[in-house]
């Protein structure tokens, strides 16, 4: 099954992952050990988020380390920027209504 960026921000598990690996590539166990979550619920989120491609893994050593890939996010953007035009229209109207009371 094909999986999208959109099913990889879905579960508040996934996007916790993502804000950890933000900060730097991390061990599935390092990623685990800041979940009360079983080790291998944290695998298959990790494994969802590498088949989204918002995560690349890369083996050095006997190691596997999983590093945040920030492009896939820009699908996110692309898809938001539809509404942000019509919330900044909105909100221009808005306060243009409350100018005139």
């Amino acid at each position: 099954m094909r999986r999208d960026i959109f099913q990889a921000i879905a579960d508040p598990t996934r996007r916790a992952i993502l804000s950890l690996l933000v900060l730097g590539a991390m061990t599935p166990n390092a990623i685990a050990e800041h979940f009360d979550s079983a080790r291998q619920t944290i695998s298959k989120h990790i494994q969802i988020l590498t088949e989204c491609e918002v995560l690349i893994q890369k083996r050095t050593g006997r190691e596997i380390y999983y590093h945040f890939n920030p492009q896939k996010m820009k699908e996110i953007d692309i898809w938001l920027e539809r509404f942000r035009k019509t919330w900044e229209d909105r909100f221009d109207q808005l306060d243009n209504l409350l100018k005139d009371l």
